[in-house]
């Protein structure tokens, strides 16, 4: 392996680091705003201004790294300066201009940002957006720093360079280059879609992404990406409810997704059949049972832990059942939860999930 693949290599994960930097880069503070902390100054004093002078670096940053990347090659001896204007490939030659040419088109960039008190920047713009009774966006900045600095903020990191963060009477997505920003009193939110990961091939745990589309009548609509845990949270800070399509289908916390699996594990169990005529459920007095205790699960070598006959008639639905099943549970073991097992409400009958069958004449 040459030395030039290696620096070849080594400065492409240096690049990928600093522009999406991983979680160590960031505890080890690897990163570009904590190396120009004292030209940024305080997030929590001046929360605009900060994002400001942090996109400005980010973008002059960006544009010079293929030209440290041509200087570093030069200083190193793995090319000759000369050479790369003569006698290389055409592609080269394309690659070396545009690593000079974009550093400067940067700097034209970051001049027309800051002109005329940074009307050009597209912070500013969304901002001016909101500018009420011939107000600045100073004047809306400061708005929004003032709530900031409050405790009752709600920030959520949605991956290393991207964060959502809610105040009183703000929605405000936070870039590398720009703020999306909504005023919560003029936003609705959609949650468009759901996507699970599965966090490993032999667990069937797994995690929930939500795409939450936020739209205004005053500026352009942008989508906010979190962690379906996370969206209590997010819609606790709000000053209405999100709107979840019919067609997306999401577990808001770890609770709904136990009940969910829950239930599709007893639709595969076998069907009971009676023909007792059933009251409503004891439970909701909402709708009538749906589910019997009976043991079908095989015995296992411990004694004093196997379940029982329950002989009980039906008084449940599954939803109760379920409910009461996961009341019974140890917090702090929810990887054992749907293997454990719980009692009978009624006769005290031991069962686990395995144990409860579906009524054959409920529909799924």
């Amino acid at each position: 392996m040459s030395s030039e693949f290696i620096f070849n290599l080594f400065y492409l994960l240096l690049s990928f680091g600093l522009i999406y930097p991983p979680a160590e880069f960031i505890s080890a503070g690897f990163t570009i705003q904590n190396w120009f902390g004292t030209i940024l100054g305080s997030e929590k004093e001046r929360f605009v201004k900060y994002h400001i002078k942090k996109s400005i670096l980010n973008l002059f940053i960006y544009s010079c790294l293929p030209a440290i990347y041509i200087d570093l090659m030069y200083l190193l001896g793995f090319v000759e300066l000369y050479s790369l204007f003569v006698d290389t490939t055409t592609f080269w030659k394309i690659f070396v201009t545009s690593s000079i040419a974009i550093p400067f088109l940067a700097l034209y960039e970051i001049k027309r940002w800051t002109d005329n008190n940074f009307q050009n920047h597209p912070i500013v713009r969304n901002l001016t957006k909101y500018c009420n009774n011939n107000n600045s966006w100073e004047a809306v900045a400061s708005d929004i720093e003032n709530e900031f600095r409050r405790l009752e903020i709600v920030s959520i990191r949605t991956n290393p360079i991207v964060k959502v963060v809610v105040t009183e009477n703000w929605i405000i997505k936070v870039c590398p280059l720009t703020l999306f920003v909504t005023h919560q009193s003029d936003a609705t939110l959609d949650v468009k879609e759901a996507t699970n990961y599965h966090l490993s091939h032999i667990s069937p745990s797994e995690t929930q992404f939500l795409n939450i589309e936020v739209k205004s009548g005053r500026v352009e609509p942008f989508t906010i990406r979190i962690n379906s845990n996370e969206f209590q949270d997010l819609e606790d800070r709000l000053a209405r409810s999100i709107n979840v399509l019919p067609e997306v289908k999401f577990h808001k916390n770890i609770t709904e997704q136990f009940l969910e699996v829950f239930s599709e594990t007893v639709k595969k169990n076998p069907r009971y059949h009676t023909d007792i005529e059933l009251d409503q459920c004891i439970g909701c007095l909402q709708t009538r049972p749906s589910i019997k205790l009976q043991k079908q699960c095989p015995d296992n070598e411990v004694p004093g832990r196997n379940c029982s006959n329950c002989f009980c008639r039906p008084m449940w639905c599954l939803d109760c059942i379920t409910k009461w099943f996961l009341s019974r549970q140890e917090p702090e073991q929810k990887n054992q939860w749907l293997s454990s097992k719980c009692t009978c409400p009624m006769c005290r009958a031991t069962f686990c999930v395995l144990d409860v069958s579906l009524l054959d004449d409920i529909e799924e």
